[in-house]
């Protein structure tokens, strides 16, 4: 570790001699202790003791010039200072059951899955944060509107008169048309489900029968519609793949092709949103789920008559839970009590994740009752009696109450200097209240177990670091046989996994630690302390200053999440940019933030947590080469590199002038890119250069030809190179001849 980052306060160098210089030195005294000695070939025996001789001391100065890092580190112990844990990725699950229930089935809490076992890499293992309930779906209302709407008011019930629930749960009658006669953008239908039945977070399968092969005039393959559920806020889109609409846009086209009769029915797969709440729109109340009538595009058919069905029933197939990289160990015994002060117990499971409900220390006495210890992060305010320990969360050490006992010379000689100041300032022996008979000899901070005690610990779990960041598709193993559960994947990235804190990066941080000492008051202060909530998962954060009246004592902070440093490198090396999933940052995350900030502010200040704007560029331009890099290879790799290096610029994460990231509200601007262009090898001179911004809006992303510069500085947004299938232009690089 390097400390050239401190202060360059005046200090002594215990040596900078080199080996050469030490070579030298020895070179330069022989002529006046041993004048015969001639020959200083390296084929001279007395050579090669001169160089071992420098060798030596050489390895010895170097020793003792580690001393000041040595001291900065016992610094830093005494501060209380511990690396960071690593961090635990998180993703959510989908459990698939192997038939249908009859009944709710409920599937507890802490279900391991992983992924798979290779012969390189061990599996990783997640654990489920919650219960999952998959309950029994019942629709109670069809219905439909011209419009949409966010929060429906005109609606036509299409079940009244036409339509009957059989007892098994299927709704049939005369023929039903979803849109108008003839669909236009807008038009829609709701589903609304039974209110207790428990089916937030479910996998459900809507059947649909069709009045047989009548033609809707769609490209089966890209179906006009979008299905949505109401989450208390806005409509969240629930269907996960295309394929997952087996009636193909209610054509069941596919079906007819291989000789089936829609008449028979086909499934539409939904993934009900987890906060799935019941809400009353019109005289209706149940959990809302719709299917709209996209608007038309040149490249897609519209429909040009509404589909039709004479059946619709609904069935569970499996839920959605969150799980969290991490294992469960319980009941893990540690050993006995030898009743010594400052004892330590070694966890077998290494690092410790922090601690939740249940996870705490049993020690049970001899012939005594098991008692229930508590963790504390240092002894410093612990009496004798107080049931402490500590628990580091990297090493697993687990640590009780030292004894501190205090030298009688050390203790004589601070008698000796509190009387001569006395005696200086003319004040008796004794003054202050002092008790010149009694001697304090030890200390003993947090209690021991008595000798023989079995110490056990409770419960906790283990986990964390990079390599939980796993693929889409890559959690298919349960760890244990569950009831009913014939399958499970996960169909997002797992997210915000990160490693222990390194030592580097800890010497980093006292600074801004001893700058704000827990408090957060200045905006450097809230910035430094989101980052030190977020546990690893954060990867910058800006306060933004409060320029309005109205706003005063408000504090609104940005946040940016991690990123895994390797995935980021393969996208850019695959000339990729950075989906936008990877920058939300989860609810959990934010109330975590929250919760820990709203412990260190000032009375009376509101904090309020965002995610960025974030702002999509495209850039286009022509370039021209040395004629040295004619050759199509040559072009090909001079292009790449021009790529790599434009997306590895435009990016909040390793972007920007200095590559920590690109700035809050910089602008980019055209020169930007010459120079960074310019840099690169064979690059003779640049045509025009033009710049496109891509912002989201509407559920969409919408392309402008943009101003220059691409942002202003009142956006306080981030530079972001995208990588969505909904951005169709790319960065467009031309050779010019």
């Amino acid at each position: 570790m390097d400390l050239n980052f401190l202060p360059k306060l005046p200090k002594a160098n215990l040596d900078d001699r080199t080996y050469d210089d030490l070579i030298q030195e020895c070179l330069l005294r022989i002529p006046r202790y041993c004048p015969e000695w001639t020959n200083f070939n390296p084929s001279d025996p007395g050579m090669t003791l001169v160089e071992l001789f420098a060798w030596l001391t050489d390895q010895m100065l170097y020793r003792f010039n580690q001393v000041p890092r040595r001291n900065y580190i016992t610094f830093l112990e005494l501060l209380g200072v511990r690396l960071n844990p690593p961090k635990p990725a998180q993703v959510d699950v989908t459990m698939y059951l192997s038939a249908s229930l009859p009944e709710p089935y409920t599937i507890a809490a802490g279900v391991e899955v992983a992924t798979e076992r290779t012969d390189e890499e061990e599996a990783v293992v997640f654990s489920t944060n919650r219960p999952l309930t998959i309950g029994i779906p019942s629709i109670r209302h069809f219905l439909s509107a011209q419009a949409i709407e966010n929060r429906p008011r005109i609606l036509r019930d299409r079940f009244s008169g036409t339509w009957s629930l059989r007892p098994d749960g299927e709704w049939e009658g005369l023929e039903l048309s979803f849109f108008d006669e003839r669909p236009q953008p807008g038009n829609c239908f709701y589903l609304v489900f039974d209110s207790d039945a428990p089916i937030a977070g479910n996998v459900i399968a809507i059947t649909f029968k069709g009045e047989g092969a009548t033609s809707t005039g769609i490209d089966p393959e890209r179906p006009p519609r979008r299905w949505e559920a109401w989450n208390g806020k806005t409509w969240e889109s629930v269907l996960q793949q295309e394929s997952d609409d087996r009636t193909q846009g209610f054509s069941f086209s596919e079906m007819t092709r291989n000789g089936g009769n829609p008449l028979g029915g086909a499934d539409v797969i939904l993934h009900c949103p987890p906060r799935w709440i019941v809400e009353t729109f019109s005289t209706y109340r149940g959990r809302w789920l719709r299917c709209v009538c996209a608007e038309f595009q040149d490249d897609r058919p519209d429909y040009l008559r509404s589909p039709r069905i004479v059946g619709l029933s609904v069935r569970s197939i499996g839920g959605t839970v969150d799980v969290t990289q991490s294992t469960r160990i319980n009941n893990e015994i540690l050993g006995e009590s030898n009743g010594n002060p400052g004892q330590v117990f070694q966890l077998q499971s290494t690092p410790i994740l922090p601690r939740e409900d249940g996870e705490y220390l049993f020690v049970t006495p001899i012939d005594g009752v098991p008692q229930q210890w508590r963790e504390v992060s240092d002894f410093s305010e612990s009496i004798a009696t107080d049931l402490h320990y500590t628990l580091d969360s990297l090493t697993g050490e687990i640590q009780f109450g030292p004894l501190i006992r205090e030298p009688n010379q050390l203790r004589g000689r601070t008698k000796a200097v509190t009387e001569s100041w006395r005696e200086s300032r003319g004040r008796p022996q004794g003054e202050d209240g002092e008790d010149e008979g009694e001697e304090v000899k030890e200390t003993q901070y947090g209690a021991i177990p008595p000798r023989g005690a079995s110490i056990m610990m409770a419960s906790y779990h283990t986990g964390g670091g990079l390599r939980g960041n796993v693929q889409t598709g890559t959690i298919r193993i349960l760890k244990s046989a569950v009831p009913y559960i014939a399958r499970v994947t996960n169909y997002e990235h797992a997210l915000h996994g990160a490693d222990a804190e390194s030592l580097e990066s800890a010497v980093m941080r006292v600074p801004k630690m001893l700058r704000t000492r827990d408090r957060a008051v200045t905006a450097e202060d809230f910035e430094t302390l989101a980052i030190k909530a977020g546990r690893g998962s954060l990867a910058r954060a800006r306060c933004l200053p409060s320029t309005e009246k109205e706003s005063a004592g408000t504090i609104e902070l940005l946040l940016v999440p991690q990123i895994d440093p390797r995935t980021l490198d393969k996208a850019i090396e695959r000339v990729q940019g950075i989906s936008p999933v990877n920058l939300s940052v989860p609810e959990p995350l934010v109330r975590q933030v929250m919760d820990d900030l709203n412990e260190r502010r000032l009375l009376g200040v509101e904090i309020q947590c965002r995610e960025p704007q974030y702002v999509g560029v495209s850039v286009q331009t022509e370039i021209a080469l040395e004629p040295e890099y004619g050759s199509s290879v040559a072009q090909q790799d001079i292009l790449h590199k021009l790529q790599v290096a434009l997306y590895r610029f435009l990016n909040p994460f390793i972007g920007g002038p200095d590559g920590k990231g690109w700035p809050f509200g910089r602008p980019v601007y055209s020169s930007d890119i010459v120079t960074l262009f310019q840099s690169i090898r064979g690059v003779r001179y640049l045509g025009t250069i033009q710049l496109f911004e891509f912002r989201y809006q509407d559920q969409s992303w919408q392309r402008n030809l943009s101003r220059e510069p691409v942002i202003s500085p009142g956006d306080f947004g981030l530079i972001c190179s995208w990588n969505d299938p909904q951005l169709r232009s790319n960065h467009v690089i031309n050779l010019m001849q």
